[in-house]
């Protein structure tokens, strides 16, 4: 239960660190995706987020009706869209990776990098004990 009412505190507290900046959470995790590798097809981009398809056209309609990325048909496969960063996503990118740094700084302030070494070591059996 701790572990439960911490990771809903957690993400609610980056959810408001990244609205302030001007952006959402699955804004941020697009950008992300998108910016970490140069063109993703629609359908790699939902499986890096962990979304579905449906849920990540209706993201991708609305930050490319902010222009924050395009869309293109795939010249090798027409049913395949291309995402790509606009100037105006790179500058959103920038922005809301200047809040999730400084969000990991202050999260991680006061705890020193070997009881963070072994919180992550935690974590990792946590997920392999319940199969993740």
């Amino acid at each position: 239960m701790n572990l439960a009412r911490t990771a809903k505190v957690v993400a609610q507290a980056f959810d408001a660190a990244l609205v302030e900046a001007g952006g959402t959470l699955p804004v941020w995790l697009t950008l992300l995706s998108v910016k970490s590798k140069e063109l993703a097809n629609q359908r790699e981009l939902a499986g890096m987020i962990g979304i579905q398809g449906a849920t990540l056209t209706h993201h991708l309609n609305a930050m490319e009706a902010q222009g924050l990325l395009t869309r293109r048909r795939d010249p090798d496969n027409r049913r395949v869209h291309q995402v790509a960063l606009t100037e105006a996503g790179e500058a959103m990118f920038e922005r809301l990776r200047t809040a999730a740094l400084a969000f990991d700084k202050r999260l991680r302030a006061g705890l020193p990098d070997e009881r963070l070494a072994e919180f992550a070591e935690v974590l990792a059996a946590l997920r392999t004990n319940v199969g993740g």
